[in-house]
């Protein structure tokens, strides 16, 4: 069995908090995951070098999709070789870039970025985040293993609410690589229809890791409820 064959028709959720959160500490992280994991989660997704170790650690035997966040807007998820190169050696066993056809800051091309991290770290899987269906014809001739829908609707302009399903389906009839769904999939029904368009995976993480964005919007339609009586 490899990583794609344990992800196949299954929820991958991401655990990440952003820096001074309650819940930013590796110790949280790990919570989370576990958590994740006794809810069936086939697989982790997370950022940062701190968490990416201590989640190899407490669970070696759990797929996990590391990248790293550098600034947050522009290419900034895992925007170079460097980056790269310091996911895989944490052990996680599919480095999760920027797959958009935006320049990187190190000025590498994205298929230069693959194959230098496939020389120094065979075996390690690649997964390009993309925002079109050009950027994943891209990634694709650049090398990358699998493609995601993560920075579908964020690379300018008003953030749209619902995922794109719509590009799950597109990507997933066209492309030769898996296509995993990610990007505000809140409910399950979105996530089941994302398979049913072909995804290969889905990946959640607000929905389920971040209490207090799930929190606001409890919160919120209370209020709207309360000024409309």
């Amino acid at each position: 069995m490899t990583v794609l064959d344990d992800i196949r028709g299954r929820l991958v959720v991401s655990c990440q908090a952003d820096a001074g959160e309650p819940l930013d500490d590796p110790a949280h992280m790990v919570a989370l995951a576990r958590s994740a994991c006794n809810g069936g989660a086939a697989a982790i997704r997370a950022q940062g070098l701190r968490d990416l170790r201590a989640l190899r650690a407490a669970l070696p035997d759990t797929p996990l999709i590391g990248l790293i966040k550098d600034g947050a807007s522009g290419v900034y998820i895992t925007p170079t070789l460097a980056h790269a190169e310091a996911v895989a050696a944490t052990g996680a066993d599919v480095v999760a870039l920027d797959g958009t056809r935006r320049p990187r800051p190190d000025g590498r091309t994205l298929a230069e970025t693959v194959a230098a991290l496939r020389e120094r770290h065979p075996g390690v899987l690649v997964m390009a985040d993309v925002a079109a269906e050009a950027d994943a014809y891209a990634a694709v001739a650049a090398g990358v293993d699998l493609v995601g829908t993560t920075l579908a609707g964020y690379t300018g302009g008003a953030v749209p609410h619902d995922p794109d399903l719509a590009l799950v389906g597109a990507l997933a009839a066209a492309l030769p690589v898996p296509v995993v769904a990610e990007g505000r999939i809140n409910t399950p029904e979105e996530a089941a229809e994302a398979l049913r368009r072909g995804a290969h995976a889905v990946v959640v993480g607000t929905a389920i890791t971040r209490p207090a964005v799930v929190t606001a919007r409890f919160a919120a339609a209370l209020v709207t409820r309360a000024e409309m009586s």
